[in-house]
């Protein structure tokens, strides 16, 4: 059974780093107390895990840092549980694909071993990472992700603001430029929001809510709680 808990962001106004997904964390991973974090999207590799291991500490979790060489399908491959944190998209997948790991780490979340994404790691569940807000920094040799979700994201979604006098173009305008040449929905996740995936149910989290955008259709407001599971079937 496929489970995932994808974070729009780990760093959320008014709150600590994971603060306000402490609580779904520890719901999601239940008795699995070791991590895997895979720290690929910056470049201090050993300054994020600590980072993470640090908050993630006071909640009876392990962490363990995925390495950047030969050991790393091991370890993916024996992993109670993942989380891959954010930062760049691009350099994220580039890792991922130079170390031959895309679908060693597919074949275990498939296989029920629990993901956590935040941000970038959120993108890399879904389709591909085409709608990411991130430069690209690096040239990955495929935008194509895990596959985890028929679908892509948009992480630390921004609505347009009517009041504002900047004429670039909005996440909207965005969007729907992906759409042009692309079919797959993109869910648009505000932060806080978290979206949970239990097997053949899939729901939202947190408070803000999220946008669905759908190829040739107006964009669908989505509240805080809402069931998606029509979203696995597309």
């Amino acid at each position: 059974m496929t489970r995932l808990l994808l974070l729009s962001s780990s760093n959320v106004h008014g709150h600590g780093y994971l603060d306000h997904a402490a609580a779904e964390l520890q719901d999601f991973l239940g008795p699995r107390r070791r991590v895997l974090f895979v720290p690929f999207a910056l470049h201090d590799h050993a300054g994020y895990t600590e980072k993470v291991r640090e908050r993630l500490a006071p909640l009876g979790l392990t962490v363990e840092q995925l390495l950047a060489g030969p050991e790393a399908r091991a370890q993916v491959e024996a992993a109670e549980a993942v989380f891959v944190g954010g930062g760049n998209s691009f350099r994220l997948l580039a890792d991922l694909y130079r170390l031959g790991l895309i679908e060693p780490l597919r074949a275990r979340v498939v296989a029920g071993t629990p993901y956590i994404g935040s941000s970038a790691g959120t993108n890399l569940a879904g389709k591909t990472i085409g709608t990411t807000n991130d430069m690209p920094i690096v040239h990955p040799p495929s935008f194509v992700g895990l596959g985890l979700l028929p679908f892509n994201f948009n992480p630390h979604y921004l609505d347009p603001d009517p009041a504002s006098t900047h004429k670039g173009e909005t996440r909207d305008a965005r969007i729907l430029e992906f759409h042009e040449l692309n079919p797959q929905p993109v869910l648009a996740l505000r932060e806080p929001t978290m979206l949970r995936r239990e097997g053949d149910h899939l729901g939202l989290r947190g408070a803000a809510g999220a946008r669905l955008f759908r190829r040739g259709q107006a964009a669908i407001e989505l509240a805080p709680g809402s069931d998606l599971d029509e979203l696995l079937r597309e």
